[in-house]
């Protein structure tokens, strides 16, 4: 990974901007222009609910950034810095590009929403000269102006400006608070606000006005300007979130006590009735709130994209030169602010971005429901290194996330479906380009870590407590031929692939010392790359010991991390050398006393030929092991290399009892429902004069996979000969059950 850039930051802001950037952002232009609509059609107690289930989705996510701002250092980027940092940059990038276009789209939403305090001149216009003057008369020279200020000034006139457009924004607010409809509009008025209308309608009500509540986190991405972003960030962000929750409230109850129902219904800027000197201060108002929102977004869009080109998350390198670079001592992001601000001038020059403010919310919602997860799977993952100086608590954390993604349901079910796929498909680009980078398996380390923790605990406890359970593989197997043997790998993860669970031990002869260890681990790890490349779900890991006996006593010992008790031990040999099974037969027993089923795999260099399928042989004498060997076909036969093969049965038996047999094994099938057809079931008859080994040889000559039984009492009889004869067989596994199994 290419070393990623730190953006230094000299200049040094405190909390104040940040806490005016997003209060300014909270009061805009939907206060304004929209709140009037919304409390007209759902009354004063569905306006409360509209403010309060906003909050429910924004607080937890003010309080998620504020607590991971306090862990973890804060350089430029914002809300993508923090993400980034949390989820790995992988993840990060892909939720930083959607808010970078979403914060930069939103500066071209605001401009639109300034033209609208100057509507009297559009009326003017038209009533004078007789044809309508298009808008972008006067949004397309604001956003020119707009620009010059931040490309020449930077963040510091951003911020003094800021300053000059908060106080007129907070003036227009007094001015409405202080005003008071007369004694006889009073009476008009009266209560009929005060209900909950149009409840069909809410969630519509509610989508309009939510976006009132997402520039909380606007302050958050000057981050990289900021002196003590640890410090700034929660106290700006919090204080910003509960003081326009505050203000929303009164607005509420102001607007329901003084303009009837239908004014609030149908005059946009309701509020210029109320306000003492309404006709001038609250159109000012309007233009101080969607200036100063501009000017926010307009501020931080850069810095995401800076941040996101500083840690080379654009395929080109050029790219990610020209967006990092800042100017001057402070880093300003020139090259960026360009870039933004050519989005901007498009959609200011569209002219109508409803169609794309949908989209932009829900990219919105994605980041607060990110954020909030973080923080959840942060708490739920216990790891050490988290210890921020702010502390929330998970179920708030929870909450916002499932908030917002029920949320954006609610708001445009298509939408929501459009903003995964489009995130979806980022990320997949991002990760083909920087493939060596966290992604995200990174989300859930820590989480996965405490949910096994949890479930293995509780699995041991219950343990005792149950009566029946159904019989799944999980094997184990240990064997010094790791590198050269590829076969027994093919078998652990045919077993483990859906049904089962298998862990492979690479033996190391040997006692444990430092450099043993140091070999282990060299070792495990081109292992790991090995089934990696091919996409293994074998678990991999090494041993250590002076003899293979004690490897064994080792190995059968070892606590299964799936958390299951491991019931199955699987020997491999080489059918060349046949003088490996010497040290099998001796080690048998020894597994025997764990209560294992044991299973000898015998390797032969041929191809596996997986269209030939699987051949089950069943004799008399596997009365014990002919459920498992069944079982292990049907498992085996799940992996995607056999999805060509199949499952054929050989039972070998008495002349008198084939019709008896072939009952069974169909009623067998039948019921434990497996996919074995029953032309796929063959009875041959025992035959004094031929032994089954020739049987064997003859019909499984061309079988992928041959599972042949095997006693305990054959191996004190016959040792390894049990294992020997089976010349036109391919690979073969010999199987033999600690006791029958249940096809159910």
């Amino acid at each position: 990974m290419k070393k990623q850039t730190n953006i230094i930051n000299k200049q040094g802001f405190g909390t104040s901007p940040v806490f005016f950037t997003a209060i300014s952002t909270i009061l805009g232009a939907i206060l304004f222009l929209r709140f009037g609509y919304a409390i007209g059609t759902t009354g004063f107690f569905g306006g409360l609910l509209i403010i309060i289930l906003g909050h429910l989705i924004t607080m937890p996510t003010a309080f998620a950034i504020s607590e991971i701002a306090t862990n973890t250092r804060v350089e430029g980027g914002g809300e993508y810095f923090i993400i980034s940092r949390s989820f790995g940059l992988n993840i990060g990038a892909t939720i930083g590009i959607a808010l970078f276009f979403s914060q930069a789209i939103s500066v071209a939403f605001y401009v639109i929403a300034f033209t609208e305090t100057f509507e009297p001149f559009f009326d003017w216009w038209n009533n004078n000269f007789g044809w309508e003057l298009p808008r972008q008369a006067i949004s397309i020279p604001v956003m020119g102006i707009l620009s010059l200020l931040i490309l020449k000034k930077g963040a510091n006139m951003g911020v003094k400006a800021l300053y000059f457009v908060v106080v007129i924004l907070f003036l227009s607010l007094l001015m409405f608070f202080l005003g008071q409809p007369s004694a006889e509009e009073s009476a008009l008025i009266g209560n009929q606000n005060f209900g909950f209308f149009n409840k069909k309608e809410f969630f519509t009500v509610f989508a309009i006005c939510f976006p009132a509540f997402t520039g909380m986190t606007a302050g958050v991405g000057l981050s990289g300007d900021l002196k003590e972003p640890g410090k700034s960030i929660p106290r700006g962000t919090i204080w910003a979130t509960l003081g326009g929750m505050l203000v929303y409230f009164a607005v509420v109850w102001k607007m329901s006590v003084s303009a009837t129902q239908a004014d609030l219904l149908t005059h946009q800027l309701v509020m210029k009735n109320i306000a003492i000197g309404g006709a001038i201060i609250i159109p000012l108002g309007l233009a101080a709130s969607t200036i100063s929102s501009a000017l926010g977004s307009i501020l931080v869009a850069p810095r995401t994209l800076q941040a996101l080109a500083a840690d080379q998350s654009f395929p080109s390198r050029i790219i990610n030169l020209f967006l990092a670079k800042g100017k001057g001592t402070s880093k300003e992001p020139f090259n960026a602010s360009l870039v933004s601000i050519a989005i901007a001038f498009v959609f200011v020059a569209i002219g109508n971005v409803n169609f794309v403010a949908e989209i932009i919310s829900m990219f919105f919602m994605i980041t607060y429901g990110s954020l909030c997860l973080i923080s959840f799977l942060n708490h739920f993952g216990s790891a050490p290194s988290y210890r921020p100086r702010f502390k929330s608590k998970w179920y708030f954390s929870l909450a916002g996330f499932l908030l917002s993604v029920w949320m954006m349901f609610q708001i445009n079910a298509v939408y929501t479906i459009l903003a995964y796929a489009v995130i979806t498909l980022i990320y997949l680009y991002i990760n083909f380009h920087h493939s060596d980078r966290k992604g995200l398996e990174s989300i859930f380390k820590e989480s996965l870590f405490q949910l096994n923790r949890f479930l293995q605990v509780y699995m041991q406890k219950t343990r005792s407590k149950a009566k029946q359970k159904e019989w799944r593989p999980a094997a184990l197997c240990l064997s010094s031929n790791s590198f050269e043997r590829d076969k027994i790998f093919e078998l652990m993860n045919w077993i483990s692939h859906r049904h089962g669970f298998g862990t492979y031990f690479h033996y190391i002869p040997g006692y444990f010392s430092r450099q043993t260890y140091t070999n282990a681990k060299q070792e495990l790890d081109k292992l790991i790359q090995n089934q990696n490349d091919i996409h293994s779900s074998l678990y991999i890991d090494t041993m250590i010991s002076p003899s293979y006996t004690t490897a064994i006593a080792q190995t059968i010992q070892s606590p299964s991390i799936s958390g299951m008790e491991n019931n199955m031990i699987v020997f491999e040999y080489d059918k060349q050398q046949p003088e490996e099974l010497d040290r099998i037969i001796d080690n048998i027993n020894l597994t025997k006393a764990g209560d294992y089923d044991v299973c000898v795999f015998g390797m032969s260099n041929k191809t596996i030929r997986h269209r030939n399928g699987i051949h089950v042989w069943i004799r008399p004498i596997d009365y014990m092991n002919a459920n498992l060997m069944i079982l292990l076909g049907y498992i085996i036969l799940s992996h995607p290399d056999w999805k060509k093969g199949h499952i054929k049965i050989y039972s070998i038996c008495p002349e008198e009892h084939i019709d008896k047999t072939r009952e069974e094994l169909a009623e067998l099938v039948h019921s434990g429902r497996l996919p074995i057809t029953l032309s796929n079931i063959e009875i041959l008859p025992v035959k004094e004069d031929v032994a089954v080994k020739v049987m064997i040889n003859q019909y499984s000559a061309d079988a992928g996979l041959t599972i042949v039984g095997f006693r305990d009492e054959q191996l004190k009889h016959a040792g390894t000969d049990i294992f020997k004869g089976f010349t036109n067989v391919s690979d073969i596994l010999f199987v033999n059950a600690h006791k029958a199994k249940e096809i159910g």
